[in-house]
């Protein structure tokens, strides 16, 4: 305690009274405020260099969620650290304005559903509801975001729905049509008839799009007009199996391996051919009477009736073809082919002069000539089907199989695969640039490279981007409404289109867009017209348009954005591998040939109790409000970028948020406290630190080294994007600085000279926590912020600060690795009391270390040593005596062995085994080879003579040996130390000021009390402030009592204020 005469109540105050135990949350919203009032963000966008980073535009039409507060705080956190490196960061927020999920929200709101009722009740209202809808959250996302500490630019934000934007979108359909890179197809794509459009192939790839789903498989057969010759004369069918029977009423084809064995077997006269090795799964309804086996190549050009009369007479229909993705890994091993609902069946059918038929409306219901089942939803009509078949003859069995089914990631009902007639980009044409321009691009985790972006990108298809909808950029293509006389036109600008159609154009939406139409040019009648194609852009090509749309490019900031492409990063969670990151790179490499962003963080998914989906209907994780409201955002944030859902692994938030409670006591509790330390000390000796690196007391120089080369270290995780890392060198820190140097520090704080010693102590502490707050801003912006503006007078803001410079401190490595010896041999000794039941504050007459070398441990860090584990003595043993007192016991890790020599393995192990095996300076030597460091580990263990009294350090080569004898002296020493202790607690339950003077009464039948206060009586007064200690009741009014034991002893203990 600091023996100072004032009361800390009567002295000038230099610093906040700082609450050690404060309601974090009412700070931040306190610093939040204060932010709001001095316009910081504003100023702190400033550099001489720009750092740009692309913000992903949210839907505004739902709330937040934990996964955007994720992403949002390591935006921010890049953003802040940039700037305290001196780089200008632009952060404007973004809108995602088009699109299926504003459409479906505001069908539902509108009561309407389908392409029809949204044409019914008007293009035009259903577009403006729409406009209104999507930016309906838009306050709510705001207070979230500035709640969470994330500063972006909301008055100077973009939307995709914004006029500007999307004239820069059509500039990139231009540019791509005119690089020959857009065609139009009709081609199966994977279709939502629930939205009643298609799905991008890589749509179907996120979000885990992929349910399990029951389908009914169904096995049918397929009459054969002509036969096989050596089954000539005979009657025979070929055996097909489908899980999708609504599309065999347009089977056109039967496709079989060329090189696949096929069986005939005979039953009642009818023969069956199916795939050899696949008969015993119909052993029941076929036999296995097998007449003839059969190559597949022989099968092919085979005709067969067809199996509905629909498409009777379709050219070139109902042949057995050769399909090269035909197996027999189930099925029959012969594939039902209906080009109009496969992918593969459209191309084989293509490469055999079939036409594709697709007798399936938009929303997924069955139209002319089926009549049979005419209106019917396609997966309501399988049950029909399948009677008909029976009633045909053509049914076998049908049995239930549960497989992988995509489904609709807006609706989540199954998706079916449908011809439709689109837009594409041709993806494939710049694969190989993409794959080129993924090689610039830093990946964290980095297996993505390779791994889930980088195969995805080698197999990319050409990309469907026009969508059947309403609300979305148009696609800018006109055609002449007469097939004499063809035409296309494609426009990439606003201007195009009012020189072309001579008219102001003030929106770009549907249905204004729909009135532009102008006389066909190649028309010499002049009676035909050119009309827009109805479709609109699918969103994601918008979200790939986003860094050149955001600012307007090229109609405007043409040289600031070829200045500033790629971007330096970007982030989402994984998933986005298969979406935005995706869109991104084909647009930029389409356009530009160059990647869209360089270093790109991919985190995981946070999920709930259970490691389940985050559900609000099973209130599995707590709400980022209460959150907010209890913990604070800095807790949040702390969690979240402290996890392994940094490496793109997934992490829980539970219901007591356990994981961001523990932040609080890891990170944020250890900074406060060594901030309350300092300004309750600095107040009480009216005394104002400064900015100092100077001093030359040995813990101080420990600390300031320390905290410089946790400052190296945190810069280094930071440019490597690894916020895990960081945040693991930030709480070791934090850990050295309260448990080590504050503790140890603590006699020259409380002294009551004001020596140079004690100013150097303050400047030191106030040093390091100016830098820690400096250093850490980014990663806890809030409380790095209210500690720093209480050291500061209150002015400024750590915000406006730079990253500390390392080279204004030359950190002593040697000094650091000696210290951090020390603390090792302490933790040992300590553990040796722990294991021993022998109190920290009972004194020991000696220690022994054996191995740790004299010129390491100096005469002060041996008193250093001596002081902190509580004993009077220190002995030291060289190296070479550890054998007397401890043996090495070898620990080998053979899979880590096995992978470089593996040959040796069983030689090692035998060896090992035996014990034959020797250490030459710090190496193995076993069974004849020396293995690697990575590839064992020595530990010492005591030798049973020394069990109890010795224990190794964490690094295996030394040991610490206590003498545990207590001496009747060491012992009322501990008693008095206990003694100290029990009024130094009684103080703070009497919420005493620390500089206070204090009369003690401690009563005790016990005799060892009494020598105790006897023996010890100056040291006792000295810690505790105290003028007198005696056993009896004194006059003054009291101000604290307990009954209290001090080890297994009664005693009375009262406190009075002293007044001089």
């Amino acid at each position: 305690m600091p023996n100072t005469k004032k009361s800390m109540t009567n002295n000038p105050v230099h610093y906040p009274e700082v609450n050690p135990n404060p309601h974090f949350p009412t700070l931040e919203e306190k610093i939040i405020e204060k932010w709001k009032e001095e316009d910081t963000f504003k100023k702190s966008v400033k550099g001489d260099k720009d750092f740009i980073f692309y913000d992903g535009p949210p839907f505004a039409n739902g709330l937040p969620h934990y996964g955007h507060l994720l992403t949002g705080f390591i935006k921010d956190i890049f953003a802040r650290y940039q700037t305290t490196r001196g780089k200008k960061v632009e952060r404007r927020f973004g809108w995602d304005c088009h699109g299926l999920p504003a459409e479906m929200g505001a069908e539902k709101e509108l009561g309407i559903s389908g392409r029809i009722a949204i044409e019914e009740y008007g293009i035009d209202k259903f577009n403006d509801y729409c406009r209104k809808s999507v930016l309906k959250y838009t306050k709510e996302w705001e207070a979230y975001v500035t709640r969470q500490a994330r500063w972006v630019d909301f008055e100077n934000d973009y939307k995709t729905m914004d006029i500007n934007f999307m004239e820069s979108v059509l500039w990139a359909f231009k540019a791509l049509y005119d690089k020959g890179l857009l065609y139009e197809s009709q081609r199966v794509l994977p279709y939502s008839w629930a939205c009643e459009t298609p799905v991008s192939d890589f749509e179907t790839r996120m979000d885990n799009s992929y349910r399990e789903k029951s389908s009914k498989a169904i096995t049918v057969t397929l009459k054969l007009k002509s036969v096989p010759r050596k089954l000539s004369g005979k009657s025979c069918k070929l055996v097909i199996w489908t899980t999708t029977p609504w599309t065999l009423p347009s089977n056109l084809a039967a496709a079989v391996g060329e090189d696949i064995d096929y069986s005939c077997v005979e039953k009642a006269g009818e023969h069956y051919i199916i795939a050899s090795t696949l008969l015993h799964k119909y052993e029941k309804e076929l036999g296995n009477n097998v007449v003839l086996e059969i190559k597949g190549k022989e099968l092919v050009g085979l005709q067969y009736e067809p199996l509905f009369k629909y498409f009777a007479n379709h050219e070139n229909a109902f042949r057995v073809l050769a399909g090269s993705f035909v197996t027999t890994e189930d099925g029959t091993g012969i594939v039902h082919i209906a080009p109009g609902f496969g992918e593969d069946d459209q191309i084989l059918c293509e490469q055999n002069n079939i036409k594709v038929v697709c007798p399936v409306d938009n929303g997924g219901k069955f139209t002319h000539p089926v009549e049979d089942f005419l209106g019917l939803q396609v997966f309501d009509a399988n049950d029909q089907v399948i009677k008909a078949l029976k009633e045909q003859g053509n049914w076998i069995k049908t049995e239930q199989y549960l497989h992988n089914y995509p489904h609709c990631w807006r609706t989540d009902t199954p998706l079916i695969y449908k011809a439709v007639p689109s837009w594409y980009l041709k993806v494939t044409a710049i694969r190989d640039k993409m794959v080129k321009n993924n090689r610039q691009i830093n990946w964290i985790p980095g297996h993505i490279k390779d791994g889930l972006f980088g195969k995805w990108i080698e197999n990319a298809r050409d990309w469907s981007i026009s969508r059947n909808r309403f609300w979305g950029c148009p696609i800018p293509v006109w055609q002449s409404d007469d097939p004499k006389y063809p035409n296309i036109e494609v426009y990439g600008s606003i201007k195009e289109l009012e020189e072309a159609f001579g008219v102001e154009v003030k929106d770009l939406h549907r249905p204004f867009i729909d009135t532009l139409t102008r006389p066909n040019p190649k028309d010499p009648t002049g009676k035909s017209l050119m009309r827009r194609v109805s479709d609109v852009l699918d969103c994601w090509f918008e979200s790939g348009s986003m860094p050149f749309a955001q600012v307007h490019y090229p109609f405007e900031n043409k040289q600031w954005f070829e200045d500033n492409f790629p971007a330096d990063f970007i982030v989402e969670y994984l998933a986005q591998t298969r979406g935005w990151f995706y869109t991104l790179t084909v647009l930029s490499t389409a356009l530009f040939d160059r990647p869209a962003f360089l270093n790109c963080i991919c985190h995981g998914v946070i999920l709930g109790d259970g490691g389940q989906k985050l559900s609000k209907r099973l209130k599995n994780y707590v709400d980022p409000n209460e959150v907010f409201d209890t913990l604070g955002s800095d807790a949040m944030r702390w969690y979240m970028v402290s996890s392994t859902v940094m490496r793109g692994q997934e992490v829980v938030i539970d219901k007591d948020a356990r994981g961001m409670k523990e932040s609080l006591r890891a990170a944020i509790k250890p900074l406060w406290n060594a901030y309350n330390f300092f300004t309750l000390y600095a107040n009480a000796d009216n005394l104002r630190a400064t900015f100092d690196l100077s001093s030359q007391n040995l813990m101080d120089k420990y600390i300031l080294s320390k905290c410089f080369k946790s400052i190296g270290l945190i810069q280094k995780a930071m440019d490597e994007y690894d916020t895990p890392s960081a945040t693991k060198v930030v709480e070791n820190l934090l850990e050295v600085v309260n448990n080590w140097y504050i503790r140890r520090s603590r006699e020259r704080f409380w002294k009551s000279e004001h020596d140079q010693d004690k100013i150097d102590a303050y400047n030191t502490l106030f040093s390091v926590l100016n830098l820690i707050c400096r250093a850490v801003s980014s990663l806890l912006p809030l409380i790095t912020e209210e500690i720093y503006l209480g050291l500061n007078n209150n002015t400024g803001s750590v915000h406006l600060e730079t990253f500390p410079d390392q080279a204004i401190y030359q950190a002593d490595e040697d000094l650091i690795s000696d210290m951090e010896r020390v603390r090792d041999a302490c933790t040992a000794a300590l553990h040796i009391r722990s294991e021993s039941g022998v109190r920290v504050r009972q004194p020991l007459a000696e220690v022994t270390f054996i191995g740790v070398a004299a010129n390491v441990i100096s005469e002060e860090l041996s008193h250093l040593i001596l002081d902190e584990i509580n004993v009077k003595a220190w002995n030291s043993v060289d190296k070479s005596k550890i054998n007397e007192y401890a043996t090495y016991r070898l620990q080998i890790k053979f899979p880590v062995v096995g992978k470089r020599i593996p040959e040796k393995v069983k030689d090692i192990i035998s060896a090992n085994k035996k014990g034959d095996w020797k250490l030459e300076n710090g190496k193995v030597i076993i069974g004849g080879e020396e293995l690697r460091e990575e590839e064992f580990e020595l530990k010492l263990e005591p030798k049973a003579e020394f069990a109890g009294r010795i224990t190794a350090l964490s690094s295996n080569d030394a040991l610490v040996l206590l003498d545990l004898n207590i001496t009747e002296k060491l012992r009322l020493e501990g008693i008095a130390r206990d003694i100290v202790r029990l009024i130094q607690q009684a103080r703070k339950s009497a919420n005493l000021e620390i500089t206070e003077r204090i009369k003690v009464s401690l009563v005790s039948d016990d005799e060892n009390i009494t020598q105790a206060i006897k023996m010890w009586d100056q040291y006792i007064k000295e810690q505790t402030l105290c003028v007198e200690i005696s056993s009896d009741k004194f006059s003054e009014e009291q101000v604290y009592e307990e009954e209290a034991e001090l080890e297994g002893i009664k005693v009375s203990l009262k406190l009075a204020r002293y007044f001089s």
